[in-house]
């Protein structure tokens, strides 16, 4: 029964035209910012590197390259691609309701709480068909644009060189860390929706959240840096930047394989699992107890 309402969630996914705008607009801003990269690359790395041109000696030529590019995708695209999951699992609940048809879906055989984990396992199956794309698009397409080279990591006052031997499972690493800070995206979404008749109203009320956490977050007030900002998921949703910082030896050779610190790598990932578990279990609750009047 489960999978039979699960492959119906995931046809109605499918089956809207945002669906495709979501991969449509990831693939051409990737692919705007490769050509912006591959035509003026060179003035982009001498922006960020400009205060540390007179302590490093900075090979341009080397540092522009596919693994280099893929992280300044990550970091452009990111932190807008909430918007994106907002727009298909804000509508899971809230879309039925408005059309009229939820009343006709808690009337099948299936328990609320199945139809409810099916809804969000399907939103969690677009999570990750859109990260795949997202992958093949930096990833794989800086790497065939731009070739393979060591990546370097500019810091505040420092940089660190990995060998590109040690950089792929830091990508897949920072993909499935992106995963679950989108799938909690989805969770949030989806009991949102619960509450809703209306689908614009939760994918609104996500993006706001969102927008709101992550503006605490960048005003560094110290009142929030101790309260608010340790627990907001907003804060470790960035957290797939941790892979790329890593350990170094007193005569400032990178050590291989190394995280410069992963036991934040895992608190940060813990704390996102924790909220999609409380999201979904809220969701089912509210869902499983709401008249259901349309």
């Amino acid at each position: 029964m489960f999978i039979s309402i699960l492959y119906t969630e995931l046809f109605k996914i499918f089956r809207r035209p945002r669906t495709y705008i979501s991969f449509g607009a990831i693939a051409v801003i990737v692919m705007l910012v490769q050509f912006a990269l591959r035509v003026n690359g060179t003035e982009f790395i001498r922006f960020f590197t400009d205060s540390q041109a007179d302590i490093f000696e900075i090979p341009e030529s080397q540092i522009l390259n596919g693994y280099f590019v893929c992280v300044a995708i990550l970091h452009l695209i990111l932190i807008h691609v909430p918007l994106l999951v907002a727009l298909i699992a804000g509508d899971m609940i809230a879309g039925e309701a408005q059309t009229g048809t939820l009343r006709m879906l808690v009337a099948q055989p299936a328990s609320r709480t199945t139809l409810l984990l099916a809804k969000f396992s399907a939103s969690t199956i677009y999570v990750l068909l859109l990260l795949l794309w997202m992958a093949l698009f930096a990833l794989g397409g800086s790497l065939l644009l731009f070739g393979q080279e060591d990546l370097v990591v500019f810091r505040e006052t420092d940089l660190h060189i990995i060998s590109q031997q040690d950089v792929l499972w830091r990508f897949f690493a920072a993909f499935i860390y992106a995963a679950l800070a989108l799938t909690m995206i989805a969770a949030l979404a989806l009991l949102l929706s619960v509450f809703a008749e209306n689908a614009l109203g939760p994918i609104v009320a996500t993006v706001c959240i969102v927008i709101v956490f992550t503006i605490l977050q960048q005003l560094k007030v110290p009142v929030f840096e101790q309260t608010i900002n340790p627990w907001s998921f907003t804060t470790h949703m960035l957290g797939w930047k941790g892979f790329f910082y890593v350990e170094q030896t007193s005569e400032g050779v990178t050590i291989t394989g190394s995280v410069e610190n992963p036991m934040a790598l895992v608190k940060s990932g813990a704390i996102l699992i924790a909220y999609t578990l409380l999201f979904v279990l809220v969701a089912e609750r509210v869902y499983r107890k709401k008249d259901i009047l349309c």
